[in-house]
């Protein structure tokens, strides 16, 4: 018998949805909670103007805009699986965000919109999943508009982001003939029936053997006979199907389909839960921590302060990789170097929370966060463990803040303070000044939107943002470093981070690279973690 840690490891799949914005990913996202029982109306099929809004959307500004700007987790049952879903940013002004959830993820699957192809956010995510070795499944959506053919969508994979695709799947029309979709591993045809509901419930469909007399009723002669071509040519010419390959990311199992009218998405979700795999170890300072480890050991990917407005709270969520973890539970901060209690343990429905009493590895969980957490800590049972860092970028963009009304300055600090923290945005301090004026460095120049509607609606301060002529940020180490000299020479500003460690800020290319050649004994670093690996090291 297996012990209840492996039972509960093996049931569960943790992933992501990655795509280019507008590819449908939220759909998507809406549908398959539809089929997980998580919601029973889709809200994202709806006009964005309705009184509904997306399950995943739980920002107010999400549901004004209708784009997802944060990233949510979304649990729930299917088939004797616990389904971890964690919702990403599509925009990429976000990507950050969704840099730091595929951290915490097991697999990816990645959406492409029929009539677009791979799209350049698309090949960007796709690059930190290969970074990470994850598999990637590809759910190519909207067939129920005309698009481009399967085989040259198969034929893109390859030479764009050179990765061999499977179609699990064929598809059987497109457009208003979409008619269903052809499962190349049961020989069956999946017919679907709108029924005129606009993909809000689970749509009915019929799966007729293929070789059955039946098909003549569901399929018409001309269609049999282009799917049976068809079918006959990627048995000849295409890949060998292994799941060894789909594992180490070699190979992508391919699916058709379209959320917007559910056709498709149950087969989906059936295949993909077989195949996906279950919670892996992840890597630290001692080794890889398999999930199998009886000892709880997890980290913290993401924060998120005031998903309840009435509480003004803030959340960390947590990914469980090793062990059980049990509400109430003493765990080692690893930054902090103390024990810490990991009180308030909730799991989610974007915004909707569920008390819990304990979770397994490849749970996300959220824990009350008064404030000791960061994103990348590890929190470990009883011992100093340390989890790789979870990427942080540097910023591209660059403003002062200042507060329009010098009385609600404190309110304007802790917002800064607290959505750095959430890492919305990266504050920094110009030399001697402190909290004067701050600067703030995002990654996507549409935060800086979202840092303004936040600060005054959940901190009740208004603030304006005069953005500077800056485009790179490198933190800086090296012997006899003086900002005032070094800021003399034109083209950059030398700043500090949260931590007091200094960064330059860089206008240009020219700018970064006149600085490298000027100054060889100094070394400058895109990302803080470098820095403190340099200094670990003594090099």
């Amino acid at each position: 018998m297996a012990s209840e840690l492996e039972q509960e490891v093996a049931r569960r799949r943790t992933f992501a949805i990655i795509s280019h914005p507008d590819a449908g990913k939220t759909t998507l996202t809406e549908k398959l909670l539809l089929y997980g029982g998580a919601i029973h109306l889709a809200g994202s099929v709806k006009a964005r103007r309705a009184s509904r809004h997306a399950t995943s959307d739980w920002m107010e500004l999400e549901k004004q805009r209708g784009i997802s700007v944060t990233s949510s987790v979304l649990q729930f049952p299917y088939k004797g699986h616990a389904v971890n879903l964690l919702d990403t940013p599509g925009h990429q002004d976000f990507s950050e965000d969704t840099y730091r959830t595929l951290a915490a993820a097991d697999a990816a699957v990645m959406l492409i919109d029929a009539a677009k192809g791979v799209e350049p956010q698309t090949k960007k995510l796709f690059k930190v999943c290969r970074m990470r070795g994850i598999p990637i499944f590809t759910f190519v959506n909207k067939l129920d508009r005309f698009g481009r053919a399967p085989l040259e969508l198969m034929d893109e994979l390859e030479q764009v982001l050179g990765l061999r695709a499977y179609p699990m799947n064929w598809p059987i029309g497109m457009g208003p003939e979409f008619r269903g979709v052809y499962d190349r591993q049961h020989k069956v045809v999946h017919v679907f029936s709108a029924e005129g509901r606009h993909g809000e419930s689970e749509v009915a469909e019929r799966s007729v053997p293929i070789d059955s007399d039946e098909i003549h009723s569901v399929l018409t002669e001309r269609e049999l006979s282009t799917l049976k071509e068809e079918i006959e040519l990627l048995d000849i010419g295409g890949d060998e199907f292994t799941r060894e390959k789909v594992a180490s990311g070699q190979l992508t199992p391919m699916f058709f389909g379209s959320a917007m009218t559910n056709f498709g998405v149950r087969p989906f979700l059936d295949a993909f839960l077989d195949l996906a795999p279950a919670p892996t170890s992840r890597p630290t300072q001692e080794g890889p921590r398999e999930p199998n480890h009886p000892k709880f050991a997890g980290f913290v990917f993401k924060i998120q302060a005031n998903m309840d407005p009435s509480h003004r709270d803030r959340i960390a969520f947590m990914r469980v990789v090793s062990g059980r973890y049990v509400k109430g539970m003493t765990a080692f901060h690893s930054r902090l170097g103390k024990d810490v209690r990991l009180a308030k343990p909730s799991q989610f429905l974007a915004a909707e929370r569920t008390a819990i009493e304990d979770a397994w590895p490849g749970d996300v969980i959220g824990l009350f966060d008064p404030g000791m957490f960061r994103i990348g800590d590890t929190l470990a049972d009883g011992e100093d463990l340390l989890f790789e860092s979870v990427p942080r970028f540097s910023p591209e963009y660059f403003a002062i803040v200042r507060s329009k009304d010098p009385l609600r300055r404190k309110q304007m600090e802790k917002g800064l303070e607290q959505l750095s923290e959430e890492g919305t945005v990266q504050i920094f301090q110009q030399i001697g000044m402190g909290m004067k004026d701050p600067i703030v460095g995002v990654v996507g120049a549409l935060q800086f939107e979202v840092l303004q509607f936040r600060v005054e609606h959940e901190y009740g301060a208004r603030i304006i943002l005069d953005r500077l002529p800056f485009s790179h940020a490198r933190w800086v180490v090296g012997p006899n470093f003086d900002p005032k000299t070094f800021d003399w020479e034109g083209n950059r500003q030398t700043v500090q981070d949260r931590d007091g460690l200094p960064l330059v800020l860089f206008r240009d290319d020219w700018a970064m690279q006149h600085a490298e050649e000027k100054h060889p004994e100094l070394k400058f670093l895109s990302s803080a973690p470098q820095l403190r690996q340099l200094a670990a090291t003594g090099s």
